[in-house]
């Protein structure tokens, strides 16, 4: 069984380090009525309705136990301007025009029809607001699919890098009907632990990952990766926003 509360920590370990620069492009402003995409147990969803606390803060994911350790999150941290809700995003009835901003943290690359997902978030926002996500950069620039498929014997999942190329990027988010998109490149170090064991187990304890018993294989993946102040990963992402008409 999963610990949801220390899993939502792991989450943080591996994805936070790209909230500074997703949040500075966001701008979210007190008012603002914020849609997070994929949001999965709430971090970004939680910090969005601290930004806009005289607004509301939606969170949206396909995962209902994931969301009830949301649910739980945000009423330990008494944030009432928050709620979430369950449902694929790519067909999801939002109520039209209802946001300001929509935002999502590596919540936008598994849609089995982009296009058609990026127009449905579009239906959200209100004509001149602003979409803001991270989406995981080129596979040379991240080291945990790489150790993961190391591990594993295969590849990394293409479906990460699903909007690693800028010029898909741009076919898609433009294709659904935004304008004035722009990407910029940002990087953070994932810090799995003092060792590769450490790393190893942080791996398996994950629960995004099932990876099954890779004990030892990962240990071994993780090897190349120690340094004299434990075993540092890099991640890469593009940051990209865009206006609805």
């Amino acid at each position: 069984m999963i610990d949801r509360a220390a899993d939502a920590e792991r989450y943080e370990v591996v994805c936070g380090g790209f909230d500074a620069p997703l949040f500075a492009a966001a701008a979210i402003g007190e008012r603002d009525r914020v849609l997070d995409i994929g949001c999965g147990y709430g971090g970004t969803t939680r910090s969005a309705a601290r930004r806009a606390h005289q607004g509301h803060a939606v969170g949206n994911d396909l995962a209902a136990p994931v969301l009830e350790q949301a649910r739980s999150l945000a009423a330990d941290e008494a944030i009432g301007n928050v709620t979430f809700e369950t449902g694929d995003a790519q067909t999801y009835p939002f109520e039209a025009g209802g946001f300001d901003v929509v935002i999502s943290r590596f919540g936008m690359m598994f849609f089995a029809d982009p296009v058609a997902a990026f127009a449905n978030v579009g239906t959200a926002l209100r004509p001149g607001g602003r979409l803001v996500f991270a989406t995981v950069g080129p596979p040379e620039g991240n080291d945990l699919p790489r150790l993961l498929a190391t591990a594993m014997g295969g590849e990394p999942a293409a479906a990460v890098h699903s909007l690693a190329d800028p010029a898909h990027v741009e076919d898609v988010v433009t294709g659904a009907g935004f304008r004035d998109l722009a990407l910029a490149p940002a990087e953070t170090t994932i810090a799995l632990g003092a060792d590769a064991a450490e790393a190893a187990a942080f791996i398996l304890a994950w629960g995004a990952l099932s990876p099954g018993d890779l004990g030892a294989a990962l240990t071994e993946a993780a090897r190349p990766y120690e340094t004299s102040e434990g075993v540092h990963l890099r991640s890469t992402a593009w940051l990209v926003s865009a206006v609805r008409p």
